[in-house]
């Protein structure tokens, strides 16, 4: 049965003698035979040893795929993503065309929103459109809770349970959020705002802070069953993405964004501590001293591509796992750039024993890139293996 939720790899929560520098216990994992018989990138996400780096790409199904486009020019967004049939086709397009390490399922941040009492829509030419905005207390006041996510997102199952069962044994299935920072400030905004002039108001304002900080906490405490939902569903890594960080200054982040990603990675940790959770700030440069401490508790620490891989390494330490961080414009390089661009990342990347990194770009892919770009500099990573010294 194709919905029916597929054998999962079972990563044992037990403490090692040996911990790592930002809290998180080195994880072991047991499986039918042996450690290395677990899926690469959710080897490499645990902290585990592996034989290269794992690669996925961030965006990998979307619009520079012409199959993808097929979909896109005739289903809008939400019924893209919310009808199973069509969801599980795109997410498996760039698992069948380049054979990525990870398979993300498609969907979108703000698809938990309406969960919550938060319409959306996303508007080709325009993106995200929420018609109604949070603006006030009584806004927040009027939010609903996740109680049952299978029931508030019932497609959410059988998408990931059957990309599960679709995808090989040696290909993880990745599920992910926004995280609430992210999600507040399309919430307050209605869109996407490049000057965030309604969020950064509420910001600076007395009675605007303490609305802002009521719907990051609902957003906190509510995202942590739909998360607890996707993983039930097959995900077997978690990735949170801050696409808004870059909004923040390195204060501003300590207060409105760190706190609630920890909330929801806590929340998760406590019912699934199984589950490696990878943290994306897109804006992370600037904030390498938070981003590194054992303020963040993240399994993976994402890197964007304004990061100095080399630098994001020393500061890192050895154990901590690093994911990124290629500019994606490299993939509209030629053949030589791209081979060197990924080769160089891994190589800055790995920690001295040529480990605890994944590849992926920077940000997402781009439309417009061309597909073989991305086979490309998948198969550059799978053949490519750091030389040590």
């Amino acid at each position: 049965d194709a919905m029916a939720p597929a054998p999962r790899l079972h990563l044992s929560s037990s403490v090692s003698a040996r911990s790592r520098p930002h809290g998180r216990p080195l994880r072991c994992v047991s499986s039918a035979s042996s450690p290395s018989d677990g899926p690469l990138l959710l080897r490499a996400a645990a902290g585990l040893p592996t034989e290269r780096s794992p690669v996925w790409l961030m965006r990998q199904a979307g619009r520079y795929m012409a199959e993808f486009r097929e979909y896109s020019n005739k289903y809008p967004f939400r019924q893209r993503s919310e009808t199973p049939e069509i969801a599980i086709e795109l997410s498996l397009q760039p698992y069948r065309a380049f054979k990525p390490d990870g398979v993300i399922f498609f969907s979108d941040i703000l698809t938990p929103l309406p969960s919550m009492g938060i319409e959306f829509d996303v508007i080709k030419g325009k993106g995200p459109q929420i018609s109604n905005p949070v603006n006030c207390i009584h806004c927040v006041e009027a939010l609903t809770p996740i109680d049952d996510p299978a029931s508030s997102t019932p497609f959410i199952q059988p998408i990931l349970s059957t990309l599960r069962a679709e995808i090989d044994d040696e290909t993880t299935l990745c599920g992910f959020i926004g995280t609430p920072w992210t999600l507040a400030a399309y919430s307050v905004e209605g869109s996407a705002d490049r000057h965030l002039v309604k969020t950064k108001a509420m910001m600076h304002k007395e009675d605007g802070r303490k609305v802002l900080h009521a719907l990051l906490s609902h957003y906190a405490d509510n995202l942590v069953a739909y998360c607890i939902h996707q993983i039930d569903s097959g995900a077997q890594v978690l990735q949170l993405f801050d696409s808004w960080a870059h909004h923040l200054s390195p204060a501003q982040f300590r207060e409105f964004s760190l706190p609630y990603a920890e909330r929801v990675m806590a929340g998760v940790r406590a019912a699934k501590p199984d589950v490696p959770i990878i943290f994306h700030a897109n804006g992370g440069a600037g904030k390498e001293e938070i981003l590194f401490s054992s303020d963040l508790t993240s399994d993976v620490v994402g890197l964007d591509w304004n990061m100095n891989p080399a630098e994001c390494r020393s500061r890192a330490g050895q154990s901590r796992v690093l994911q990124g961080n290629v500019d994606p414009m490299v993939l509209f390089g030629d053949e030589d750039t791209i081979r060197s661009e990924v080769k160089s990342c891994i190589d800055a990347l790995t920690n001295d024993d040529g480990r605890h990194h994944i590849l992926n770009v920077g940000h997402g892919v781009v439309q417009k890139t061309p597909e073989e770009n991305v086979g490309l500099f998948i198969e550059t990573c799978k053949q490519h293996v750091r030389a040590m010294a």
